[in-house]
């Protein structure tokens, strides 16, 4: 970093990225503040700077030295698991100002040396208590998986016995019968049964009635007049949908197709119509939505239908370090292994990051929003 790089850093003031301090001298409160970069998006501290003001107090040589040190120990001493630092001396009018890079955890959640989890809240941070959130942090750096979780108070009576006899024949070619094995023993060597309880992927890709025990894993669709959210009018809505992750599907996908015109090809009267919008790229969106939403978060999957525009809103943004451009190039990182390795044999899913591109290809008129902020995905597709 140079100096105008860093002057325009610090006229902008402290943010979620962006921490100042005039002096340090407690290792443990910079351990705090690096656990709480860690467990979020990374960021920078800034030493030799005012935080109330942004007036720059460059340091001198012994505190360019004792200030290294510090930082360092507090990287290795008061973070867990410890962290590596990068720091850079940068001269700003003959003012000496340490630049420290903390890079975003790959092993979260880090904790402080008492065994505090530390988030950034904007500019400050702020101590992680929830569990839902522990689970997430965790599920951020992929030491666990929401569909692997047991849902308490099921049994292996709340599986769909033939339904899933379906799915197995559909997957193996054969019959449970011709397997030798019970439904028990096959959902158990699936990952799907564990001490008389159902995992969270088992529950929702062969359960009779997962809503039961997960009331908000529904489908909420609405047709709205106009293309704005705030509208009042609405052409078609209905209660949120619920069922298991095929019956959601169909029903989302049916309440789509009804509320798209359709357009006569050719000029006889006996010429068939299609859609509007090419069913595949339809499909392949909302299948994403199921099989790549973050089931930590205890909220629904969305479908808004404008006059301009569909979109399907799916809880969670992207993980790991997965952007945009990467899934439009076909890069896959499975949210959900259970439901990804099983879910083909009961959705038109192929799970090779062919999907994204496949939408495109399609249909270009395509636009996908990875909302860090309010964490979601969204994925519009334009109206003709």
């Amino acid at each position: 970093m140079d100096a105008l790089e860093l002057l325009d850093l610090i006229q902008k003031g402290e943010s979620s990225t962006v921490q100042f301090k005039v002096r340090v001298n407690d290792a443990y409160k910079m351990g705090t503040e690096m656990v709480a970069f860690s467990n979020t998006k990374g960021g920078l501290l800034v030493i030799g700077i005012n935080d109330k003001t942004g007036d720059i107090d460059g340091l001198s040589f012994d505190e360019l030295q004792s200030t290294n040190q510090l930082l360092a120990n507090a990287a290795s001493d008061n973070v867990k698991p410890t962290i590596y630092i990068f720091t850079e001396t940068v001269e700003i009018e003959d003012n000496n100002i340490i630049v420290a890079h903390i890079s975003e955890g790959i092993s979260k959640p880090h904790t402080d040396n008492k065994g505090i989890i530390w988030v950034k809240n904007g500019s400050d941070k702020r101590k992680v208590v929830a569990r839902e959130e522990m689970a997430r942090l965790l599920q951020s750096s992929g030491n666990l998986f929401a569909d692997e979780t047991l849902v308490n108070g099921t049994t292996i009576n709340d599986i769909d016995d033939e339904f899933f006899k379906v799915f197995i024949k559909a997957k193996t070619s054969k019959s449970v019968e011709e397997l030798g094995q019970s439904v028990s023993e096959l959902l158990s060597n699936m990952g799907m049964l564990r001490n008389g309880s159902l995992s969270l992927g088992g529950l929702l890709l062969f359960g009779k009635n997962p809503q039961q025990y997960r009331p908000t894993f529904t489908v909420q669709c609405v047709s709205i007049v106009g293309n704005d959210i705030s509208s009042k009018d609405y052409r078609d809505k209905e209660d949120p949908f619920t069922g298991n992750l095929q019956e959601l599907y169909e029903k989302a996908l049916s309440f789509i197709t009804r509320n798209l015109k359709k357009i006569q090809q050719g000029d006889s009267f006996n010429s068939p119509s299609v859609l509007e919008l090419p069913i595949e790229t339809i499909e392949e969106l909302l299948v994403n939505a199921f099989v790549h939403r973050d089931y930590f978060i205890n909220t629904s999957i969305k479908v808004f239908i404008f006059d301009n525009r569909i979109e399907i809103v799916s809880p969670g943004k992207l993980p790991n370090t997965l952007t945009i451009e990467n899934i439009k190039a076909g890069t896959s990182i499975p949210r959900n292994p259970i439901i990804f390795s099983n879910v083909r044999h009961i959705l038109p899913f192929v799970g090779v990051g062919s999907g994204i591109p496949r939408a495109y290809e399609n249909y270009p008129d395509i636009e996908l929003n990875n909302d860090t902020e309010r964490e979601l995905f969204i994925s519009v597709i334009k109206r003709p």
